[in-house]
């Protein structure tokens, strides 16, 4: 039988933590990557539902579940067939009674919503074509680190208005850090998340969307990007290679921000698309710090959801 917990605690958006968990969770995150951090999920099983493939989601994941104690099994793309070879329903039942809980990389955020309604443990989004929440954990973990208590600073996305800046934009402004987001018309962030951004937004941070690179960089200390095409939208590649000419982040552009700002990229890059070749190696570039920051993030949210024990 599984381990029973108190409460289900689904994270499925960023909007699924309070201000105050998000900053706790970061905190946390910066003490368990240089002192061992304890067993809480001791005796837990973990199922890694995955219909897209992945590197640094799966490793971290598993990584952390065991250094916290737990047990986890990776189902990859050929063994899930949510809505196809079973319903998500059915797949979030059968899950519940061998697991604690359900980490699930989708394409669609309604299975995942579908899982969390028919699932007894909790699910924890590790991507959906609407929102990261635990890459934006990372990005925060990761600014933290460089720039010292979130608040005040101000990060600059150039590209797509994708799951990635959903997640920026909703997580950000909470804490305290403004988000700016350049993208060419037609693909901007959608007027309710950004509403949304602008009306939970705290200590003056602002929400701005604008279609120029430069104008958006403009006093950041963070410029971000992610590939123009994700996963799921391939046939709209060379279409999107067209609409996004002018939004390459390279060496030029980076040094129209603060003179101490820095690169940061999720992964994986597409070298002279959303970036030039040799930024990832750049001087003012976190974007390998930022990976790595993913298995301490994630540790410090799985100790959130299921307690200190």
């Amino acid at each position: 039988m599984t381990t029973a917990i108190s409460a289900k605690r689904d994270v499925l958006s960023v909007r699924d933590l309070t201000s105050a968990e998000m900053r706790g969770v970061v905190e946390r995150a910066m003490v368990m990557k240089h002192e061992a951090a304890g067993q809480p999920l001791r005796g837990m099983r973990f199922a890694l539902l995955f219909e897209k493939p992945s590197l640094r989601t799966k490793v971290s994941f598993q990584i952390g579940i065991e250094e916290l104690g737990g047990y986890s099994t990776y189902m990859g793309p050929d063994e899930v067939g949510l809505g196809t070879r079973e319903p998500a329903s059915d797949v979030a039942r059968v899950l519940s009674g061998y697991v604690d809980g359900i980490i699930a990389r989708v394409f669609s955020h309604e299975a995942l919503k579908e899982l969390s309604e028919y699932a007894s443990v909790p699910v924890i989004n590790a991507l959906s074509d609407w929102e990261h929440p635990c890459q934006t954990m990372a990005d925060l973990l990761t600014i933290r680190e460089r720039f010292g208590p979130l608040s005040g600073q101000k990060l600059a996305f150039i590209g797509d208005g994708n799951n990635v800046a959903r997640s920026l934009c909703l997580g950000l402004p909470p804490l305290g850090v403004s988000f700016a987001i350049a993208s060419p018309d037609g693909y901007e962030l959608d007027r309710e998340t950004v509403n949304a951004a602008r009306a939970s937004a705290a200590n003056g941070a602002g929400v701005t969307m604008v279609t120029s690179p430069t104008e958006a960089v403009r006093d950041a200390d963070v410029v971000y990007t992610d590939v123009w095409t994700s996963m799921g939208d391939e046939e709209e590649t060379a279409q999107r290679r067209t609409a996004f000419q002018g939004y390459t982040v390279d060496e030029a552009l980076l040094s129209k921000a603060k003179g101490d700002a820095v690169f940061m990229h999720d992964m994986p890059a597409h070298y002279g698309e959303e970036v030039a070749e040799g930024m990832l190696e750049h001087r003012q570039s976190l974007v390998y710090r930022q990976a790595h920051n993913r298995l301490h993030a994630q540790k410090a949210l799985l100790e959130l959801i299921y307690g200190n024990g």
